[in-house]
């Protein structure tokens, strides 16, 4: 299976390569979908468990190499913008398994939350990569994406090298925990926004 594969290649990786490995493999979990860092962080924070790694190095190289990544899909965006980016991901995106679908649901999502789409989006299975290049596209100052990538970023790395520090042998469980939180995340956002709409449309009215 795909996922076993993965799971096996990521782990090789990070035990040949330590730290490298780690940003690399977060760098790709960026623009590469089957590389989850849902798997990557848990298991990185499992070899610092080990005393083979520090988990601060682990946190460190996790952030770097997924906000390389998401810089990659920033400039991807800035680019191609509008009609370009959507025939762009039409002829090549299989390359990088996107689909226009995909785009488009990132481009609404950061169409309703602008910035918090950036900062949130980045715990948001489905959504925390792809949300880079909407970000580009809709010309968000560098500066800013940076910032709230980082932050974002950094909360969602060191929870998951946290976990899988903390459960050490058992690390896979962490994405069974993971999961169920990006989706309660994704349900506060949404029902936040649907309040929103309805409070303006009721000022609106009055």
């Amino acid at each position: 299976m795909l996922q076993d594969w993965v799971q096996d290649w990521t782990r090789s990786l990070v035990d040949s390569a330590g730290l490298v490995g780690i940003g690399l493999l977060m760098a790709l979990e960026n623009v590469v979908p089957p590389i989850p860092s849902e798997v990557v962080m848990p298991l990185a924070g499992y070899v610092a468990s080990t005393g083979r790694l520090t988990l601060s190095g682990v946190i460190a190289a996790g952030v770097a190499g997924s906000v390389a990544g998401a810089l990659v899909l920033y400039a991807l965006g800035a680019w191609v913008r509008g009609e370009r980016l959507h025939r762009f991901v039409e002829r090549h995106g299989h390359w990088l398994l996107v689909r226009p679908r995909d785009v488009e649901r990132a481009e609404q999502w950061f169409q309703r939350h602008g910035g918090l789409a950036v900062l949130v989006g980045r715990v948001v299975p489905g959504v925390r990569s792809l949300v880079s290049i909407p970000a580009g596209a809709c010309g968000m100052p560098l500066g800013r994406f940076l910032l709230l990538t980082t932050i974002g970023t950094t909360v969602w790395v060191t929870l998951l090298g946290s976990l899988g520090y903390w459960l050490g042998e058992r690390w896979e469980a962490a994405g069974r925990w993971i999961g169920p939180l990006g989706a309660a995340v994704l349900a506060v956002l949404l029902v936040g926004h649907v309040a929103t709409a309805l409070r303006r449309r009721r000022e609106a009215r009055g």
